[in-house]
């Protein structure tokens, strides 16, 4: 038996601490969604939120080739979350390890982003035959966790012992938080799972929800971060907010890093959901003005390279080379070789047609298996994120 410990209001609390006879408080999270005091300013964050989302929404369905600006967009996001977790890997070291060239970086950071563009990759494909489930989640977890760092947590199972949140070498009792106890795991997950389908709310308030909530019941031993901030992106494309993921929010989460993990833990122990609401939408907000600039400035730049080629003649093969270094900036000659079954000395020559143009220059010292690299891309993906208002320049 549990005995409950602290003061509930229904329509406010966020769950319940209750101490269990090992003599550990853990958090039970209320079922979703709580009642919201909708304020002045979270009515306004919510409604730039919806103004700026929406634009996005806008451009993504104009773009010429969405499928192609996409992939990079994904990896940015792979690498971003990722770092929250500790992993060191850059963009430009996974784009260029997966255009085939040779990279310095630990295989098993690489493979931990890896992972994360698998499972983001699996879990929009699955989409279109599975909605949002725990079953999904699973799926999602066995896709980010195997092969990696912390795979003993039974990749693609959720947990069936207790674990917390808390500095390296600090027991149960000293943990800064300690989610529901694995005998109530499932039910707490029943009522997340059915949160899902609900369409009461406005869509973007419902995801703010849903996303605290799954990290107040941590289901999985490992990966629950990662896990969370993949939701988000499906939820996303699932409701038909964007019409691509266009949209992350690990490079706001981790740029307020402290915020993120403050704004948690204030509605599990304090019930403020309107102040995480209202930083989920801030973020939803930037987020959008950042992904509307650079798939701004990636088109543009395309349209520009393609302009330059289009007065001279033989150039089939290096517009077709555009669009592999769009999809990632980094180039082999043996990689557009094997992709476009293609001479080698014909890719050779496409590739210096974009370097007198200034699109592509070699970054390799070798000979032997060159890599370019089309910076300009390169740069507009590597860009910090800006998180005051304003379309950045």
């Amino acid at each position: 038996m549990a005995k409950a410990s602290g003061k509930s209001n229904p329509g406010k609390a966020s769950g319940r601490w209750i101490t269990t006879l090992e003599g550990y408080r853990a958090f039970h999270p209320n079922p979703l969604p709580p009642s919201l005091d909708w304020t002045p300013a979270l009515a306004n964050a919510l409604a730039e939120a919806s103004m700026l989302i929406g634009r996005l929404a806008g451009e993504g369905r104009r773009l010429p080739n969405p499928h192609i600006l996409i992939r990079p967009f994904i990896r940015r996001e792979a690498v971003l979350s990722s770092r929250i977790e500790g992993t060191q890997a850059t963009l430009g070291e996974l784009l260029a390890a997966e255009a085939g060239a040779t990279v310095e970086r630990s295989p098993d950071d690489l493979r931990e982003v890896g992972n994360y563009v698998k499972a983001l990759e699996h879990g929009l494909k699955r989409l279109d035959s599975l909605p949002l489930s725990l079953r999904l989640v699973k799926e999602l977890h066995e896709h980010l966790m195997t092969g990696v760092r912390g795979g003993h947590a039974t990749p693609g199972e959720f947990r069936r012992s207790q674990n917390w949140i808390g500095r390296p070498g600090e027991t149960l009792a000293q943990a800064k938080y300690v989610p529901p106890p694995p005998d109530v795991l499932g039910e707490h997950l029943s009522a997340w799972e059915k949160f899902l389908h609900e369409r009461m709310l406005p869509p973007l308030v419902h995801v703010a929800l849903a996303h605290y909530q799954f990290e107040a019941i941590h289901p999985f031993l490992d990966g629950n971060g990662r896990v969370g901030r993949l939701l988000i992106t499906l939820q996303l494309c699932e409701r038909d907010i964007l019409p691509a993921p266009l949209l992350y929010l690990s490079a706001f989460f981790e740029a307020t890093r402290a915020d993120y993990y403050d704004g948690l833990r204030s509605v599990s122990e304090n019930g403020d959901w309107e102040d995480w609401v209202q930083y989920f939408l801030n973020g939803v907000a930037r987020q959008s003005e950042d992904a509307l600039s650079r798939a701004e400035r990636l088109n543009q730049l395309l349209v520009d390279w393609r302009d330059k080629l289009s007065g001279q003649a033989g150039t089939k093969v290096a517009l077709q080379l555009l669009d592999m270094v769009a999809a990632n900036p980094f180039l082999t000659p043996r990689g557009a070789e094997d992709k476009l079954n293609l001479a080698y000395n014909t890719v050779m020559r496409a590739i210096g047609q974009l370097e007198k143009l200034k699109v592509l220059k070699e970054v390799s010292e070798a000979k032997r298996d060159r890599v370019y690299c089309a910076k300009a891309i390169l740069d507009i993906l590597e860009e910090p994120a800006r998180l005051t208002p304003g379309t950045p320049t």
